[in-house]
């Protein structure tokens, strides 16, 4: 049961990105999106939830207003809370894990410049 959990979303995340790259989603653009989903899921369990309102206010300030996006955020999201809760991972020191999120918002800012 375990292997079927670790496949599952491995499958979604391929499947997803297909549906991404479909509608016009370069890789750099998904990358610094998954990248920022991955960031929430361990802010979300390790309750930094100035960094989670941080890392939202990035993405509506630099995404079109498209749902591939937002759905891209979410599943990522969802499968780094997941990994972090089943790997019992510990909670990063936040004053390091907010450079990483400043590094995730810039990154989203540039691959998304002018759109």
């Amino acid at each position: 049961m375990t292997g079927l959990r670790l496949i599952v979303p491995m499958l979604v995340a391929f499947l997803f990105n297909g549906v991404a790259q479909a509608e016009g989603m370069d890789d750099k653009q998904f990358n610094a999106i998954q990248q920022l989903g991955g960031l929430n899921g361990v802010a979300l369990n390790c309750r930094f939830l100035s960094e989670t309102q941080r890392m939202k206010k990035a993405l509506v300030l630099a995404l079109p207003k498209r749902r591939q996006y937002g759905e891209a955020f979410d599943q990522e999201t969802n499968t780094a809370f997941l990994k972090f809760i089943e790997t019992k991972a510990s909670c990063p020191v936040e004053a390091d894990f907010s450079k990483q999120v400043d590094a995730a918002i810039l990154v989203l800012d540039s691959v998304f410049a002018g759109q």
